[in-house]
């Protein structure tokens, strides 16, 4: 079996289908009555933009496989062909099950705490004064009636943007026009008044009352609402000479994609869909019909309105500063002193955002070297960088531009670090740079001192508040070398070196686990303690799951916490009987991953940003290291040892690759992102910690586009 290959006859769940079975996983979230009613809508517009990236990358990749009549079977057995109507099954089977979560469930809900989305027929006189004064005043010089005809060719629709096609009567025969819902600049849903409760109305159903306004000559004869999802995945030319300009192109090209999904409202006449398979080019089996609101991810807007938030978790509020820099006035001073860890969200990002300003700002700091893959759309770790610039610092960044969907946000982002004076690199040809690591080279009483942040997730404070992850801190000079040949490795045509303690793809981290897991099946066979746990995003990778099954054989106890796709399937005889899947979806996304081997009865754990799947592997940079520290590593084993204890969030994959609820008879509840949160908190508050911070924050530089 080669590197990448697949044992014959092994179990393997196909890795589409296993991502729908993650999806249905939200779904139940939405639909769990035990969950707040505002975090169900959370869910449920969560599962709708899941949905809408799969169709845009994944499910497009698979039609596009079909279409060129590409053959090969997969790893688990089956060709494009073979997957695509078994992928279509399922997800109109999810679009229907989304629907009467929405219509059966949340809405009854919605109504017993008085909140209503009416449509025009059942609002009273005032209402209905209300949304034709709000269509006279805002819509209607917004609005664009497209009439499609002989001398007017179907109109060029945006990806995922809401429509209305309109039939009209003409003479002899019916023709066509279509009216944008301009959802991207105005809000989906108007809040309208009421005497009682809150009531609300839907764009689109204020324009469809209002049409014969906008058709005033014509006699409209039928109305239906509709969106596309559109191919979206870049195909890059990596030889270009400018890799601005071709990104910046094929950013328009995805604007363009083929469409493959339609969505219809229920009621529709036979005529318009018709119409628009035609002029869309697209399959029955393509076409969803929708028996609610088209577009659920309009859901997550909603449940954030601030009128709701008693109908929402409980806040996961993060410490600031954590314990492990309680008591410091200098950041650096802490890192010196021992490595430190950060938990996140339960401890606040803000102290990796105070590590990068204080360095922008320290006098004795030479230099900044970061990785940047996602960041937010106001980032104060870019403003800080673009400050140590203007210091005088030596501030040299790789900012990923292949990051799926973030290209844009990245374009702009590298084009203002490159005005402030920052040596910006593009990523590497061929590969995406997905390793998070920042490195601080500083002049201390002692010499120059390399302090180095690594971590499990982006530096993006906006998500680090709702994804969980972890990051370290650490100024050992193991740490500070291999960091630099990183770099010189990303930034120049330096060939990969030895590294001191890093693990590195697309290099060496196949290697590694494959050695490591070897490892734990030579220490079983030879009766010394042995074991695996690992919490990642998405086991695909045939080999380490071949290598998995080899371990369950050999008596390797196989524990995986695996938010997401899971390829692998636990508790066959034969193959996996050692082996247990566990799968966390709660309040916050489970981003960290984190790998620990028994050897021997010496515990070894990692962390990194690589999943096991193939594209992390080989077509990636990433990033795994050693917690060395005792009492990281003490913490870290608790960390794996609380996710494994939840019985709130989590779910176990049987042996038919069926997830179920765990199973609480005569166990306390457990929801260990509770837990998290509760320790964080406690062990500030054990060590006397006040609100305001230890230390002082340089305060964050105005934005440079004049924002604050």
């Amino acid at each position: 079996m080669n590197s990448k290959g697949k044992k014959e006859n092994m179990p393997y769940v196909n890795r589409e289908l296993s991502w729908m079975d993650f999806n249905s996983r939200v779904l139940e979230e939405a639909c769990k009555k035990a969950n707040p009613l505002m975090e169900r809508m959370r869910f449920l517009g969560i599962t709708a933009s899941n949905l809408d990236e799969f169709f845009m990358v994944r499910v497009a990749g698979v039609m596009e496989q079909v279409a060129s009549n590409y053959s090969t079977r997969d790893p688990s057995g089956l060709t494009p062909a073979q997957l695509l109507p078994m992928l279509s099954d399922k997800i109109h089977v999810f679009a229907d099950r989304q629907y009467s979560c929405f219509g059966r469930s949340v809405v009854p809900s919605l109504k017993k705490h008085g909140i209503r989305f009416l449509t025009p027929d059942r609002m009273d006189g005032t209402q209905k004064e209300f949304i034709s004064d709000y269509f006279d005043k805002v819509l209607f010089p917004v609005l664009t009636p497209l009439a499609v005809d002989k001398s007017r060719p179907f109109p060029m629709l945006a990806n995922k943007s809401l429509n209305i096609a309109v039939r009209l009567k003409g003479k002899g025969e019916s023709y066509f026009a279509v009216v944008q819902v301009p959802g991207g600049i105005l809000s989906r849903f108007l809040r309208l008044p009421s005497e009682s409760g809150y009531d609300y109305v839907l764009l689109e159903n204020v324009i469809i009352y209002k049409l014969p306004e906008l058709f005033e000559l014509n006699d409209i004869r039928s109305t239906c609402t509709f969106r596309i999802t559109r191919n979206s995945d870049l195909d890059i030319d990596e030889d270009t000479e400018d890799l601005l300009m071709e990104i910046q192109k094929s950013i328009k090209k995805r604007k363009r994609g083929k469409p493959v999904r339609l969505e219809l409202s229920k009621k529709h006449d036979a005529e318009t869909e018709k119409f628009l398979k035609e002029m869309l080019e697209i399959d029955d089996s393509d076409i969803y019909e929708a028996t609610g609101p088209l577009d659920l991810t309009f859901c997550t807007k909603f449940a954030s309105l601030p009128q709701f938030t008693g109908l929402c978790f409980r806040p996961i509020n993060p410490v600031y500063p954590p314990a492990d820099f309680w008591g410091y006035d200098d950041i650096f001073e802490a890192i010196r002193e021992k490595d430190r860890m950060v938990h996140h969200p339960y401890e606040s990002f803000e102290t990796v955002v105070d590590f990068v300003k204080t360095a922008a700002e320290d006098e004795n700091v030479l230099a900044i070297k970061q990785t940047l893959y996602r960041v937010s759309g106001q980032s104060p770790i870019i403003g800080a960088l673009i400050k140590a610039a203007e210091n005088g610092k030596q501030v040299t960044v790789l900012v990923e531009l292949k990051a799926r969907f973030d290209e844009e946000n990245n374009l702009k982002w590298a084009k203002k670090l490159e005005e402030a004076g920052c040596h910006v690199i593009y990523g590497l040809s061929g590969l995406k740079t997905h390793c998070k690591i920042l490195l601080v080279v500083r002049r201390d009483e002692d010499g120059i001192r390399r302090y180095v942040h690594m971590g499990t997730g982006n530096y993006n404070e906006s998500t680090a508040k709702v994804y969980t992850d972890i990051g370290v801190f650490t100024c050992r000079e193991p740490y500070g070398s291999d960091a630099s040949s990183l770099f010189n490795v990303l930034t120049g045509y330096s060939r990969p070196p030895e590294y001191n303690r890093f693990i590195v793809a697309p290099d060496g981290i196949r290697e590694f686990f494959r050695r490591m897991i070897e490892k734990e099946i030579e220490n079983a066979k030879s009766s010394l303690p042995c074991g695996i746990t690992a919490k990642i995003n998405s086991l695909v990778d045939p080999e380490t799951i071949s290598l998995l099954y080899k371990a369950s054989g050999a008596g390797v106890t196989v524990r995986l916490i695996v938010r997401g796709i899971c390829c692998l399937i636990p508790g066959l005889p034969g193959h996996s009987e050692n082996i247990t899947v566990h799968s966390i979806v709660g309040q916050l996304l489970e981003h960290s991953r984190i790998y620990k081997f028994e050897n021997a009865g010496d515990p070894k754990i990692y962390m990194g940003s690589a999943d096991w799947m193939q594209r992390n592997f080989d077509r990636r940079v990433e990033l795994v290291f050693p917690i060395e520290d005792e009492q990281l590593k003490q913490r870290a084993f608790g960390i794996l040892d609380l996710l494994l204890s939840d019985n709130t969030n989590t779910r176990v994959m049987d042996s038919n690759a069926v997830y179920h609820s765990t199973d609480r008879r005569g166990r306390l509840p457990c929801s260990c992102q509770v837990e998290f949160s509760k320790a964080a908190q406690a062990a500030v508050k054990k060590l006397g910690a006040e609100k305001p911070p230890a230390y002082e924050p340089v305060q964050r530089p105005a934005a440079r586009d004049g924002s604050q």
